[in-house]
């Protein structure tokens, strides 16, 4: 039984990012649904609903979907119209090829006012006499009834006489159903055995008519004069005739037949599945990692990758070519010190490194145009080289600070150093003080002639007269 799994609405929501709170269309067809729940919890915005071709036998858990505007059930095993009352916006209800033969159900939809086209072809109700004017004398809503407008006139015929067509509607419905009891009770007693029709074996070509008639009198494979007949060939003329007999058994066309036929599908295809499973198992699986600890460089899924080093940061690169439109989510990396693993859609990528790096400080990236992958993995051992400084850039920058400061300091200033002139400096032989205090005759007289010994001059020095001068 295919429950209605969260994993399996939000795989059905691909076009909504996923999500499922704000999902207004989902489709949910040919998934074996048995049970209609938990949409209505998850999806209250839903607007289009599809799940044909699905083995639903009862409309459930749909009332809460106030917004859903068309409903589509057809192929499946209803057999009542229920549990419609609220979804007010319904606009369309599509109930195709089920097993609706209770016609007075039809009523409980006379609350969906925005109702306008329904679809009951196929089901058992349909048959019924004065079908068409009951259905639309029960819902004056309706503009389209299998596919086919309602004209006025016609409404108008099928209200003239609305207690008789309830009356002869009731009639026929009591019939299916008391017939309907009738084949329920007849499936619980009648036992489901299968003979083996051995008649059935002359249409394979591959077994003649007298190895036919050896195999109905001696069925043991060891007696028979023809090898081909083994014990496989026995199995799979027993499945052939089992086949064939369950497909050409006349039935009823009932939600238990539709149900038998689905389970012997099933059984089949399960079938077919173990009898592979031997097969993939057979397969040897490619090694990664030899008994002796050895690593093996393996591209299964041959993609192109480029092997560098980077001798400033001391460490190695791997760009591996993975394809541009592949999600994200399909790669799986593994960095071990000494090699890398890459699974890309299940194929492995490994590739033994020229020396030991550091996973952990190893980082990976992906190219938004290009697609590729882009690992960087430090190396254990070496060093990182230190780019040496450009003078000129150095130069540029302290240029540009000293220009920055002058700025702000308000004014500009040619400067200019005194250590590269060659013109003697006179702007500091005489101090301001002496040259405010004395005149120029007293500057003159502080000369002193050639080859005297010159002395500093202090405020604080007094002549003393009895000290006789130096020649």
């Amino acid at each position: 039984m295919v429950r209605v799994s969260e994993d399996l609405i939000r795989r059905r929501a691909e076009h909504n990012n996923c999500e499922i709170f704000s999902l207004e269309e989902v489709s949910l067809h040919q998934q074996d649904i048995e049970r209609i729940e938990h949409i209505n919890k998850w999806c209250r915005d839903l607007k289009i609903l599809y799940l044909q071709n699905n083995l639903i036998p009862k409309i459930e858990n749909v009332g809460r979907l106030k917004k859903l505007e068309y409903l589509n059930l057809a192929l499946n095993n209803i057999e009542v119209i229920e549990n419609l009352e609220g979804c007010e916006s319904l606009q369309k209800l599509d109930l195709t090829v089920n097993f609706v033969g209770r016609l007075s159900s039809v009523e409980t939809l006379s609350q969906n006012v925005h109702l306008h086209e329904l679809y009951l072809v196929g089901n058992p109700c349909a048959e019924f006499q004065g079908y068409r004017q009951y259905v639309l004398a029960c819902l004056p809503q309706l503009q389209w009834l299998d596919g086919t407008a309602i004209g006025r006139s016609e409404r108008i015929r099928a209200l003239q006489d609305i207690d008789g067509l309830r009356r002869q509607i009731l009639e026929q419905e009591a019939e299916y159903v008391e017939e309907r009891e009738k084949q329920k009770k007849g499936l619980k007693e009648t036992t489901l055995n299968r003979p083996q029709d051995l008649d059935h074996a002359c249409s394979i070509s591959s077994i003649s008519e007298e190895d036919t008639e050896t195999w109905k009198q001696d069925p043991n494979p060891e007696s028979h004069p023809n090898p081909n007949l083994n014990t496989d060939l026995n199995s799979h003329l027993m499945d052939t005739l089992e086949d064939r007999d369950f497909w050409e058994k006349p039935c009823t066309f009932t939600p238990e037949s539709r149900l038998e036929a689905h389970r012997h599908l099933e059984e089949k295809r399960s079938q077919k599945e173990e009898m592979r499973e031997p097969k993939n198992k057979g397969k040897p699986r490619r090694a990664l990692i030899t008994p002796e600890g050895r690593v093996l460089n393996v591209n299964e899924a041959k993609l192109g990758f480029t092997l560098s080093e980077d001798e400033d940061n001391n460490s190695v690169l791997l760009d591996l070519h993975v394809y541009r439109h592949l999600d994200t989510s399909l790669l799986d990396l593994d960095i071990q010190p000494t090699y890398v693993r890459v699974t890309v859609k299940g194929k492995v990528f490994q590739l033994v490194l020229p020396d030991e790096v550091k996973p952990d400080s190893s980082t990976a990236q992906r190219s938004q145009t290009t697609g590729h992958l882009l690992l960087t993995m430090p190396k254990v051992r070496g060093e990182i080289k230190v780019q040496k400084a450009v003078k000129s850039t150095v130069t540029s920058n302290n240029a540009f600070e000293e220009e920055k400061t002058r700025m702000i300091s308000g004014c500009e200033r040619l400067e200019v150093d005194p250590s590269k002139g060659s013109a003697v400096d006179l702007t500091n032989i005489v101090s301001k003080e002496n040259n405010t205090t004395h005149g120029p005759l007293q500057l003159c007289q502080q000369i002193q002639p050639c080859g005297a010994q010159e002395r500093p001059v202090s405020k604080q020095f007094v002549d003393d007269p009895e000290v006789p001068p130096l020649i």
